[in-house]
C-alpha cells in the first residue's frame, strides 16, 4: 500500500530535499507530458493514430555488460533513430555498462537530434582516447579528500572506469535537467547492498530513491548528510565518473579486480611528475592560486594514498610489498618520525604489520589523513581539492584504508532517510547513518523494476540484453520476482533449445494489465549466423578496452537486431496502442 505523502520541514534556503510518496516528481511529470507530444508525432509518422491521452508509454531497458553493454546500447539506439523509432520511447533505463552509454549521451544537450555525431565522438574516444596516470591519481585524491565517505567505488571509478571509458566526466547528474528536453527520461539504477527486499535504487537528474518503497531525495543532495529528513551537512554532488563507477562496480569478481589494481597502481605511481605538472584534472591550465609547490604537494599526496592502497592490494594478492615500501621510504624522507622497517620482508606482510605501518604513514602525513589544512596552502584551491574531514582521527583514516579492502566496502553514502519515521521503509534502513550502493547486476542485470513502478504506467518494455551468460536470465528472473511482489508481468516461456541459440526477437504478453515485453539478446543465432559462442568469447565482460574494429563490429551486431525487426517492432507498437485505446474506453 502506498505510503502517505509526508511534508518535510522546509529549509530556509531551499525546499525540502526528501520526498516520501509513490507519485512521480513534478519535473518528471512535466517531461513525460512534453515527451508524449513527440511520441504521438512519431507514431503518426508510422501511420499509428491515437489521441494524446492514448499514447502508450514505452521504455527501453539496457542491461549490464561493461563496454559490451555500452557499445551495444549505443548501436541499438542509433538504429532506432535511423528507423524513426527513437522518438516513440518515453523512458531509457540502464544498469551497469548501459549507464556508461547513457552518461555519454545525456551530457550532450538534445543528443538524439545529433546522434550520429555524438556516436562518432564516443567511438573515437573509446578507440583512441586515454586518461593520463596523473589525472587518475589526482582524481582519486580528490575523491578521498572531498568526501566523508571513501570506499572501493572511489578507487574503482578513478583508476579502472576512467581507463575503460577513456575520460573523467566531472559533470553532475543534476546538470542533465536541462539537457534531455527532447529525449527519453533517463533512469540510472543501482541496488542497496544491505537490503534483502526492495533493493532497487533509481537515480534520475531530478530525484534519487527507492523505486518500490517511494522514498526519494533531490539528486543534487544525494550523498549529503541528513537527519530526520533535514540536510545537516553538505557533501559534493557526485560526478558522472563516480556514477559510472557506482552503476558498473561489479563487472569483475574480487580476484579480477585485485589483479587489475595490482597492475594499475604501480603505473600510476611510476608516472613522471612532469606529465601534467602544469595542468588541472580536465586538462586545462592550472589556477594561478595553485603554484608549482602546491602541484608537487598534490602529486606527493596522491602518491602516498596510492602507495597505501597498493600495499593493501599486495597483501591480498599475496605478492611482495617491496615496490610499495621502497616508494613510501622515498616519500617519507625528511619526516621527523623514523620509518617502520619492513624492507627486509620479501613476502607478504601480516595484517598487524600492515596496520602498524599504515598508522605510521598517516601520522607522517597528518595534513592528508586528518583533514587539517596547512596554513601555507591556498584556501580556495584546497576547498575543492583537500576538503577532508577534521573529525576523522588518524587511526580511523588508517583503518578505513585497510577496511575498504578487507571488508570489501563499496558505494558508502550518507543515508538521507536516517532517523526518519516512514511507514513502508524497512526500519533497519531508517536507523543507519550510511548505506552501501552497488552495481544492480549483482542482483538483477536489467532495470525492470524502475519502469514497473505503477506510477510510470508502462505499456511496452523493450529489453536489450547484453548479458554474458543465459540470454533469458534477466526476463525470467523479472517474471518470477514480479509474481512474488504481485506486480503485473507477462508469463515467460522460452522454447526448448533456444537458451544456447536464441533468436533475435521475442515477445512476451498476455491478456492481463501487464506490459508487453520485447526481449532482444545481443548475440543471437540470426546476427551471429550460428556462431554465438564465438562472439561472446570475443567480447568478454571484464575487458579494459576495445579496438576500433571491435567497436564497429559490435555496433553493427546491435544495430542488426533493430534493423532486422523493424516491422515486428511496428506491429507491436500498433497492438499496444490499440490496447491502450481500448483501455481508455473502459472495456479492459
Amino acid at each position: 500500500m502506498p505510503a502517505p505523502a509526508i511534508t518535510m520541514e522546509k529549509d530556509k534556503k531551499t525546499k525540502s530535499e526528501v520526498r516520501i510518496g509513490h507519485s512521480l516528481n513534478e519535473a518528471e511529470k512535466l517531461h513525460v507530458a512534453r515527451r508524449r507530444k513527440s511520441v504521438l508525432q512519431c507514431l503518426n509518422q508510422h501511420k499509428i493514430f491515437c489521441r494524446e491521452d492514448e499514447v502508450p508509454n514505452i521504455a527501453v531497458l539496457g542491461s549490464g555488460g561493461a563496454l559490451r553493454a555500452m557499445v551495444g546500447l549505443l548501436g541499438s539506439l542509433s538504429q532506432l533513430k535511423e528507423d524513426g523509432l527513437l522518438d516513440c520511447i518515453m523512458y531509457l533505463s540502464g544498469v551497469s555498462g548501459s549507464t556508461w552509454c547513457m552518461t555519454s549521451l545525456y551530457k550532450e544537450p538534445d543528443w538524439s537530434t545529433k546522434l550520429e555525431t555524438v556516436k562518432d565522438d564516443i567511438i573515437q574516444r573509446l578507440a583512441d582516447g586515454s586518461v593520463s596516470w596523473w589525472k587518475m591519481g589526482q582524481k582519486l585524491l580528490q575523491y578521498y579528500s572531498e568526501k566523508d565517505n571513501f570506499s572501493l567505488t572511489d578507487v574503482w571509478s578513478a583508476l579502472i572506469v576512467s581507463h575503460m571509458v577513456k575520460e573523467i566526466d566531472e559533470h553532475r547528474i543534476s546538470e542533465q535537467r536541462g539537457n534531455y528536453i527532447n529525449e527519453p527520461y533517463p533512469i540510472y539504477n543501482v541496488i542497496d547492498n544491505r537490503m534483502n527486499t526492495d533493493v532497487w535504487f533509481e537515480i534520475t537528474p531530478d530525484e534519487s530513491g527507492y523505486s518500490l518503497s517511494g522514498a526519494f531525495v533531490d539528486s543534487s543532495c544525494w550523498g549529503s548528510q541528513f537527519k530526520k529528513g533535514k540536510k545537516i551537512k553538505d557533501q559534493p554532488e557526485i560526478d558522472m565518473l563516480y556514477l559510472q563507477g557506482l552503476c558498473g562496480s561489479m563487472i569483475s569478481n574480487k580476484e579480477e579486480l585485485l589483479n587489475a589494481l595490482h597492475h594499475m597502481i604501480p603505473k600510476v605511481l611510476s608516472n613522471p611528475a612532469k606529465e601534467k605538472a602544469n595542468t588541472n584534472l580536465t586538462g586545462g591550465a592550472t589556477s594561478s592560486l595553485a603554484p608549482v609547490q602546491l602541484q608537487r604537494e598534490v602529486h606527493q599526496d596522491y602518491q602516498v594514498l596510492l602507495t597505501l592502497l597498493g600495499l593493501r592490494v599486495s597483501t591480498m594478492v599475496k605478492e611482495s610489498p617491496k615496490f610499495y615500501l621502497n616508494t613510501m621510504d622515498d616519500l617519507l624522507k625528511g619526516k621527523t618520525d623514523p620509518p617502520v622497517n619492513l624492507k627486509t620482508l620479501e613476502g607478504p606482510i601480516s595484517e598487524t604489520e600492515l596496520k602498524t605501518y599504515t598508522q605510521h604513514v598517516c601520522n607522517s602525513f597528518s595534513h592528508l589523513f586528518e583533514g587539517r589544512l596547512s596554513p601555507n596552502k591556498s584556501e580556495k584551491f584546497l576547498s575543492n581539492t583537500f576538503g577532508g574531514n577534521p573529525e576523522t582521527s588518524l587511526g580511523e583514516s588508517a583503518s578505513t584504508l585497510i577496511d575498504i579492502f578487507t571488508k570489501w566496502i563499496w558505494g558508502t553514502t550518507y543515508n538521507y532517510l536516517h532517523d526518519m519515521t516512514v511507514k513502508d521503509v524497512n526500519p533497519s534502513v531508517l536507523k543507519s547513518k550510511t548505506r552501501d550502493y552497488v552495481d544492480a547486476g549483482l542482483f538483477h542485470n536489467s532495470p525492470y523494476f524502475s519502469v514497473l513502478r505503477k506510477e510510470r504506467d508502462i505499456d511496452l518494455i523493450i529489453s536489450l540484453d547484453f548479458s554474458a551468460g543465459d540470454p533469458f536470465e534477466t526476463v525470467i528472473k523479472a517474471a518470477a520476482m514480479c509474481k512474488d511482489l504481485q506486480i503485473p508481468f507477462p508469463k515467460v516461456d522460452v522454447p526448448p533449445g533456444e537458451k544456447t541459440k536464441p533468436k533475435d526477437f521475442y515477445v512476451f504478453k498476455d491478456d492481463t494489465k501487464a506490459p508487453t515485453v520485447i526481449h532482444i539478446p545481443l548475440f543471437n543465432n540470426v546476427n551471429c549466423k550460428g556462431d554465438v559462442d564465438k562472439w561472446k568469447q570475443r567480447y568478454k565482460t571484464f575487458q579494459m578496452s576495445y579496438s576500433h574494429e571491435m567497436i564497429t563490429d559490435l555496433l553493427e551486431k546491435a544495430a542488426l537486431n533493430i534493423k532486422n525487426n523493424k516491422e515486428k517492432l511496428l506491429k507491436e507498437l500498433k497492438k499496444i496502442t490499440a490496447k491502450k485505446k481500448t483501455s481508455k474506453l473502459g472495456t479492459v
